[in-house]
């Protein structure tokens, strides 16, 4: 716990510096009890600089693998996922996506914040891609709110095949709050979770400005 308060004093305003990060609509994030921040996807920087900048930590979900690097290189990747409160998890396959999302709600269940991108993959183009609705599953099983987060910029700090950030500046903005009313089960859930999902995707792309794209991202299995 030392080391992920000293890792995070550290590295929150470091971010705010390097990459003249603009934070707008904190306010909107409840202090407390559970809840989901919707985020697009353009950079791997993505995940650990919404937890740095949002007001109360936010685990996202992060490759098991990732904490089992070895060397210096190793141990910095877990000091910054640790200061992040990212939540390993085993990747690939269907058992390993339910697996994901148990972890997800378990997160919520304690009462934390949880961040995740719908779109699954992060986009090649720019563009945002239809979202998943995993993030729908979430919400509806848990009842926690869904605040909808775009970043921008992060896609020209790291792009994609880049092993290190460039300097630049970024943008997050947290919008209003989402609820949702969980649904009967059956088809009805199926359909109220494909809504939900849509609702979030439309509120993120009012926030980013981005250009929709009505597939799902090629690198994503949809849900």
């Amino acid at each position: 716990m030392l080391l992920q308060t000293t890792a995070r004093s550290v590295l929150a305003p470091l971010v705010r510096l390097l990459f003249r990060a603009e934070v707008r609509g904190g306010e909107n994030i409840p202090r407390q009890g559970p809840v989901i921040l919707a985020v697009n996807h353009l950079s791997v920087l993505d995940s650990f600089v919404v937890p740095l900048v949002a007001p109360r930590p936010v685990a996202f979900l992060a490759k098991a693998e990732y904490f089992r690097q070895p060397g210096v290189k190793g141990w910095l990747l877990r000091t910054v996922l640790t200061a992040v409160d990212a939540v390993p998890v085993p990747r690939g396959g269907h058992r390993a996506a339910q697996a994901a999302l148990d972890a997800a709600l378990g997160v919520l269940a304690a009462g934390q914040a949880f961040g995740i991108h719908p779109e699954g993959s992060r986009s090649r183009d720019g563009r945002l891609y239809r979202g998943r609705t995993g993030v729908a599953w979430l919400a509806l099983a848990s009842g926690a709110p869904v605040v909808p987060v775009a970043v921008g910029g992060t896609d020209r700090i790291q792009p994609v095949g880049a092993r290190l950030p460039r300097p630049g500046r970024l943008t997050v903005h947290f919008g209003t709050p989402l609820r949702f009313t969980p649904p009967p089960t059956g088809a009805a859930g199926g359909r109220a979770r494909r809504a939900a999902t849509d609702e979030i995707m439309a509120a993120i792309r009012e926030l980013s400005g981005q250009q929709p794209a009505e597939e799902y991202n090629s690198l994503s299995t949809p849900g």
